[in-house]
C-alpha cells in the first residue's frame, strides 16, 4: 500500500511534522520520523537498533543534514527543529512524500535541481540504506552530514567530551564506537572531510507536550561530499556489521488497495522473530511485546495474514514463560525477569489458542496447548499471584491486590491505581468462561474427558447474569463484588467472545446503551460522558494522559469486540462494514499505515499515544474479515 502527501501538505509544517512514518526490520528495530523530515520525538531516528533483539533498542543514527548545490550556494533539503527555529527548512523544497511498508521516498525540487531521497530498513538486520539520486538534467553537488548518537531509546542524549570513545576512518567507511556498540557508516564514492562536531538543542515537540525532556544533542563525525551526474546516486548504509551491503529491493507497492490488503500490510510491522522468541510488538515507538496485547492481536496480526505457524510459535513461546498459571504481562527491556501482573492475558491466551486451532487444526499443538491451559486452570482454582482465584461459591474469577492494576485498564500514577477494578471484572469473567469452554472443546477434539471443564463453565455461566446484570440501568456491571455500575465498554468482550456468556435480550439492551453513549467513529469511549469522572481530552503531561487513559479516552481496538457483538446479537453485517470502512482514514491521519493507540473522547477527536498500535490494527482487520465478511 502506498501512502502519499503532495507538495501543499508537505510544505505545511504543522501537518507534515505530525504525520509520521516507520520502517521496521522484523527483529524489533526501526527507522521513524516525520514527513517533514524533522525528528519530533526522542524515539525518532534513521537507525534505531534492537540489540539484543527485540526489546533493547538504541538510537544510533539520528538523522542526516543534507545540502545540494548547482550553480549557486548550497541549499538545505533536510529539516531539523531546534529551540525556536527550523533549520534547514527542507520541507519547503518537497514536491511529494511517499511511504510503503518497505521504503519511504522524498522528492525535492529546488533552484532547478531535482533530488530524491529513499530510505529502507534491511529485513532481519540492524541496518538501513539511505539513497540520494539526482533526478534532474544537470550535475549537482551533494553534501551529507550524518548525525549520530548512542542512547537507549527512552532517554535523551547530551554533548559529552568523551563521546565517542573511538572513531576510525578506513576507506569508504566511518566507524563510531561508544560503550561497546559500534556504528559503521558505509559511503562508497564519497569524499570525506574531517569531523564537524556537535549539533546542539534539537527540540522534540511531541515529548514537550508529554511533559518530558524534549532536547537532544547530536554528533557529526564527518562530512560526505558527492558529485552526481543526472541519474547518479549516493548511497549511505548504516549498520552494526562491517559486511553489510546496500538495500536493493526498491520494489513497487502492490496494486491491491482493498481495506483487507491495507490492514494486512499494516499488520506485518508488528511481527518479530529473534533467537529468543517470536512475538508481536505492542506498539511503536515505545512498547515492546506485551502478553495481553499479543494474545488479543494474534487473530488479526497472524491468522488474518495467513501466518498460522507464527501464531502457534508465539503461543508456545509464551506458554514456556508461564509462572503459577500466568503468562507474562510483558517482557521487559533490560533482561530482567518478566512481569506477571495481569489477570486477563492468560485468558486471552486461551482465546488465541482456540482461534489458531479453528484456523488450522494441529493435534500436537492442541495437546501442548491443553497442557498449558490445564496448568492455568489448576493455579486459578487454588489461587495465584495478586489474589487471582476462582470463587468456589459461584465459579467466577476474582482478583485484586493493593497498589496493583491487573486488567487492561492499567493506568497507574505513582501509588495511585486509576482504575483498580478489584473484585470480579465483567470482561475477565467473560474470558474465564470462554477459556473453560475452550478447554472443553479442546478435550473433546483430542478425545479426552470434557466433564470437569463443562461443569466449571456451567457453574460460572449460571451465576454470570445474576452477578452482573443491573436492571435499573439496563446494562451489565463493570465489576461485581464490589459492584461498579460505571458504563464502560468491557461488557462488550463478554458478548463478543466465541463462548461469551452475555447473550440474548439483555445483551442486546446493553449493546444499545453502549452504542448511544460509548461508540464513536474511531473506537469506543472507556467511560460514559455522563459520568462525573469522564475525561474528554487525551492531552497534556504524562500524569494528565494517564489519568484520562481509561476515563473516557477512545480506544480503537475496542471496535473489534463491538462489531463482533453487533454481528453476533443482531446479524447486521451491513452496519458492521459501514463502521469498519473508517479504517482507511485512520491509517493516514497519524502514523502512516497504522492505527493509533487512542483518540480524544470529545470532538474534534485527535489521535494520541502510539501512532502504530498492534491490537488497533489487529482487531479492525479481524472484525473486517471475520465478522463483516469484508473482502
Amino acid at each position: 500500500m502506498l501512502y502519499s502527501l503532495d507538495s501543499s501538505q508537505c510544505r505545511n509544517y504543522d501537518l507534515s511534522s505530525r504525520r509520521e512514518w516507520i520502517l521496521t526490520n522484523g527483529i524489533g528495530g526501526f527507522a521513524m520520523s516525520t514527513v517533514a523530515g524533522s525528528n519530533t520525538r526522542r524515539y525518532h531516528g534513521h537507525l534505531v537498533v534492537a540489540d539484543p533483539a527485540p526489546a533493547h533498542r538504541l538510537v544510533l543514527l539520528g538523522g542526516i543534514e543534507a545540502f545540494v548545490q548547482g550553480e549557486g550556494n548550497p541549499i538545505g533539503i533536510s529539516c531539523h527543529q531546534y529551540q525556536g527555529a527550523i533549520n534547514p527548512e527542507g520541507h519547503h523544497t518537497l514536491e511529494s512524500f511517499s511511504a510503503t511498508k518497505n521504503w519511504v521516498l522524498w522528492r525535492h525540487r529546488v533552484a532547478g535541481m531535482h533530488v530524491e531521497k529513499r530510505m529502507a530498513m534491511h529485513p532481519n538486520e540492524n541496518a538501513c540504506t539511505i539513497k540520494y539520486t539526482n533526478t534532474g538534467s544537470n550535475p549537482i553537488a551533494l553534501q551529507l552530514r550524518p548525525l549520530v548518537q548512542h542512547k537507549f531509546y527512552h532517554e535523551n542524549f547530551r554533548s559529552d567530551d568523551t563521546y565517542p570513545h573511538v572513531q576510525a576512518f578506513p576507506k569508504s567507511r566511518t566507524i563510531i564506537e561508544h560503550e561497546g556498540r559500534t556504528l559503521i557508516l558505509h559511503h562508497e564514492g564519497a569524499q570525506r572531510l574531517p569531523a564537524v562536531g556537535w549539533y546542539y538543542r534539537f527540540e522534540y515537540p511531541r515529548e514537550l507536550e508529554r511533559g518530558l525532556d524534549g532536547r537532544d544533542d547530536l554528533f557529526c563525525p564527518c562530512e560526505l561530499r558527492y558529485e552526481l551526474l543526472p541519474n547518479e546516486s549516493a548511497i549511505l548504509v548504516a549498520s552494526l556489521n562491517d559486511e553489510t551491503e546496500a538495500f536493493l529491493a526498491w520494489d513497487e507497492p502492490e496494486k491491491d488497495t482493498s481495506l483487507a490488503s491495507q490492514l494486512r500490510d499494516a499488520a506485518e510491522r508488528f511481527l518479530v522473530a529473534t533467537p529468543t522468541r517470536t512475538s508481536i510488538i505492542a506498539g511503536y515507538p515505545w512498547f515492546t511485546d506485551w502478553g495481553r496485547d499479543t494474545m488479543i492481536s494474534i487473530p488479526g496480526i497472524c491468522l488474518q495474514t495467513g501466518r498460522v505457524d507464527l501464531a502457534r510459535k508465539i503461543i508456545l513461546d509464551y506458554a514456556g514463560q508461564m509462572n503459577q498459571g500466568l503468562i507474562p504481562n510483558r517482557f521487559v527491556d533490560d533482561g530482567e525477569e518478566p512481569e506477571y501482573n495481569t489477570v486477563d492475558a492468560t485468558l486471552w491466551f486461551a482465546n488465541a489458542i482456540y482461534k489458531t486451532l479453528e484456523a488450522e487444526w494441529n493435534a500436537p499443538f492442541a495437546s501442548e496447548a491443553l497442557t498449558a491451559l490445564q496448568h492455568m486452570l489448576d493455579w486459578h482454582i487454588k489461587g495465584t499471584h495478586y489474589g487471582i482465584q476462582m470463587d468456589p461459591e459461584d465459579g467466577l474469577l476474582k482478583q485484586g491486590a493493593e497498589g496493583v492494576q491487573l486488567t487492561w485498564m492499567d493506568a497507574k500514577i505513582g501509588d495511585w491505581v486509576v482504575t483498580p477494578r478489584h473484585g470480579k471484572p465483567i470482561e475477565v469473567n467473560g474470558l474465564w468462561i470462554n477459556a473453560l469452554r475452550v478447554m472443553e472443546w479442546l478435550a473433546g477434539k483430542l478425545g479426552e474427558d470434557q466433564s470437569a471443564y463443562r461443569e466449571l463453565a456451567a457453574k460460572a455461566e449460571s451465576h454470570f447474569e445474576k452477578k452482573f446484570w443491573k436492571e435499573s440501568v439496563g446494562y451489565y456491571l463493570d465489576t461485581a463484588d464490589p459492584d461498579d455500575a460505571s458504563l464502560r465498554p468491557n461488557q462488550l468482550i463478554a458478548m463478543a467472545l466465541p463462548f461469551g456468556p452475555a447473550k440474548g435480550e439483555k445483551a442486546q439492551a446493553a449493546l444499545g446503551q453502549i452504542s448511544r453513549e460509548l461508540l464513536t467513529p474511531v473506537g469506543l469511549r472507556t467511560l460514559s460522558p455522563d459520568d462525573v469522572k469522564y475525561r474528554g481530552r487525551f492531552e497534556g503531561p504524562l500524569q494528565e494522559l494517564d489519568s484520562a487513559y481509561h476515563q473516557g479516552t477512545v480506544w480503537p481496538w475496542l471496535i473489534g469486540p463491538y462489531v463482533s457483538a453487533l454481528v453476533r446479537l443482531t446479524s447486521d453485517k451491513v452496519e458492521a462494514k459501514r463502521i469498519l470502512k473508517k479504517a482507511k482514514e485512520l491509517t493516514q491521519e497519524y502514523g502512516l499505515g497504522g492505527i493509533a493507540e487512542v483518540y480524544d473522547g470529545d470532538e474534534p477527536r485527535q489521535p494520541g499515544g502510539c501512532p502504530w498500535q498492534a491490537w488497533s490494527v489487529g482487531e479492525w482487520l479481524r472484525a473486517w474479515v471475520e465478522d463483516a465478511d469484508g473482502k
